[in-house]
C-alpha cells in the first residue's frame, strides 16, 4: 500500500513537473492558454530563418509568438498569436523579420504600426465592432517584410553585378567617364582660348573705357548752363551771318546783271592794267 502510493506521488510530481515545464516553455515564447489570445496574418516573399513558436514584439515588448507557417503560391503566410487582446495597431501595420544582431541571432517578427492618433473608446480587435479601417482586428492580413541579414545583402549584391554584366553597365559607365575626361579636355582647351581671347581684347576695352569717358566730360560740359547759352549765342549769330551774306549775294547778283555797270568796270579795270604796265614795265 505504501509503495503504491509512493508511486503515485512520485507520477503525479512528474506530471506536474512537464505541465510546469510546458506552461513555462508557452510562457517564454509569448503564448497564453486562454481565450484572451487573437490573431492576424502576415504575408512574405522570403520569411528565412522564421519558424514555429518564433517570438513576436511590439515596440519592443514580447507579445506573442508565430503559431503557423502555411506556404502558398503567391508568398508565405505566417500565422501570429498576441497574447493581450488590449494591444491597438493602428494602419498601416507591417510585419519585418529580425534578429538580435547584425550578424546573426535568434530570428523574430517585430510589428512595426503607425503613430496615428486613434479614438480612445475604440473597439477591441476580438470585438465585432472592430474597425478593420483604422485597426487590425482578428484575422486581418499585414504585409510582411523579409529579413535584412548581411548574407541577404551578399546576395543582391551579387545578383546586381551580375545584371550589370549583362546590360553592359559597367562598360557603359567605363565609357561614360572616358567621355567625361575628353568633355573635360576640351572644356579646359576652351577656357585657355578664352583666356588668350581676353587678353587680346584688353587694349580694346581700354580704348572704349578712355572713350566713354571723354564722352561723360563733354556730355557734363554740354549739361552746363553757362554752355548751353554760349552755343545758343553762337548760333544766333551764325545766322545772322548767314542771312547777311545771303542778302549780299542777292545785291552782287543785281549788279553782274546790270551791263552798262559790267563793261564800265571792264574798261576801267583794263585801264589800270595799262597805267600799272607803263608805271612798271
Amino acid at each position: 500500500m505504501r509503495r503504491s502510493l509512493r508511486d503515485s506521488i512520485v507520477g503525479f510530481s512528474l506530471l506536474g513537473g512537464i505541465l510546469i515545464f510546458t506552461f513555462f516553455s508557452f510562457w517564454l515564447k509569448g503564448v497564453r492558454l486562454s481565450s484572451k489570445n487573437w490573431y492576424l496574418f502576415a504575408d512574405f516573399n522570403n520569411a528565412s530563418g522564421l519558424s514555429k513558436k518564433s517570438p513576436v514584439t511590439y515596440r519592443g515588448i514580447l507579445v506573442g509568438s508565430i503559431e503557423d507557417i502555411i506556404f502558398t503560391n503567391e508568398s508565405i503566410r505566417a500565422k501570429i498569436v498576441l497574447n493581450n487582446p488590449e494591444i491597438i495597431l493602428p494602419r498601416p501595420v507591417f510585419a519585418r523579420v529580425v534578429t538580435n544582431s547584425f550578424l546573426g541571432g535568434d530570428v523574430q517578427v517585430a510589428l512595426e504600426s503607425s503613430e496615428k492618433t486613434i479614438p480612445k473608446n475604440i473597439a477591441k480587435p476580438t470585438s465585432e465592432k472592430c474597425d478593420t479601417k483604422l485597426i487590425i482586428c482578428q484575422g486581418d492580413t499585414i504585409t510582411g517584410k523579409q529579413l535584412s541579414s548581411l548574407s541577404n545583402i551578399t546576395n543582391r549584391i551579387s545578383q546586381f553585378l551580375k545584371e550589370s554584366n549583362q546590360e553592359n553597365l559597367i562598360e557603359n559607365i567605363v565609357n561614360s567617364i572616358d567621355q567625361f575626361d575628353k568633355t573635360q579636355e576640351n572644356l579646359d582647351e576652351l577656357i585657355y582660348l578664352s583666356k588668350q581671347e581676353i587678353q587680346r581684347i584688353e587694349p580694346l576695352i581700354t580704348e572704349i573705357t578712355i572713350a566713354a569717358n571723354h564722352l561723360n566730360n563733354i556730355l557734363s560740359v554740354m549739361d552746363d548752363k553757362e554752355t548751353l547759352s554760349d552755343i545758343k549765342l553762337t548760333i544766333n549769330a551764325a545766322k545772322s551771318i548767314s542771312k547777311k551774306i545771303d542778302n549780299m549775294s542777292d545785291d552782287f547778283e543785281k549788279l553782274t546783271k546790270d551791263k552798262e555797270l559790267t563793261k564800265s568796270i571792264r574798261d576801267l579795270t583794263i585801264g589800270l592794267s595799262k597805267f600799272l604796265n607803263e608805271i612798271y614795265p
